[in-house]
């Protein structure tokens, strides 16, 4: 992990430790996980909010008042509306997007979760996802929440990262090592 992002990840923690706690103390957890989710698409979809928040050459006044808005526009609430003013006025935005994934992460582990990160080579159906998760959940004891994500490079089967276990079903990986395999005999 380079510097930047390490130093990046370390102001996000602090400032997604202190929301987290506000808002647990306040009971305001499921309000705060739905404005974390809200800013994460918000995040993903407008190119222009995720270019303004990294933007060095707009002032924070500029940002402060565009986050502003867009937090009113969003309907969060006021402890999430006041971290991000605060954000800006110490011109630490560009971090938003780390301190989205933390709180999740937060929340999630507060809740008793664990995110699994799916990737197959065509699209999940609901049942698929379904009794993959109660799998997963039967393995590690706990609720599973799955991000699941296309490859089609994969041609088939799956990779299933689960905290610091990844399991590769695919025929890509499959055929890799037969080839690596091949290769050792001739």
């Amino acid at each position: 992990m380079s510097e930047t992002a390490s130093i990046s990840l370390s102001i996000a923690g602090r400032y997604a430790q202190a929301l987290f706690e506000l808002a647990k103390e306040e009971g305001a957890l499921t309000a705060l996980e739905a404005d974390a989710k809200a800013l994460g698409v918000a995040l993903a979809e407008s190119a222009d909010l995720a270019g303004m928040i990294q933007s060095p050459v707009i002032g924070r006044d500029e940002q402060a008042a565009a986050m502003n808005a867009v937090a009113n526009a969003m309907g969060l609430q006021a402890l999430t509306r006041q971290t991000i003013a605060l954000m800006a006025q110490k011109r630490r935005l560009f971090v938003l997007p780390q301190l989205v994934s933390d709180l999740l992460a937060r929340i999630s582990t507060e809740k008793g979760e664990v995110t699994a990160e799916v990737t197959s080579a065509v699209a999940l159906t609901p049942a698929q996802a379904e009794a993959l998760a109660a799998a997963l959940k039967a393995k590690v004891g706990k609720d599973v929440i799955l991000n699941a994500a296309v490859d089609d490079t994969l041609i088939g089967g799956l990779v299933v990262k689960l905290g610091s276990t990844m399991v590769d079903t695919s025929v890509k990986a499959k055929l890799a090592a037969l080839q690596n395999a091949m290769k050792e005999v001739g």
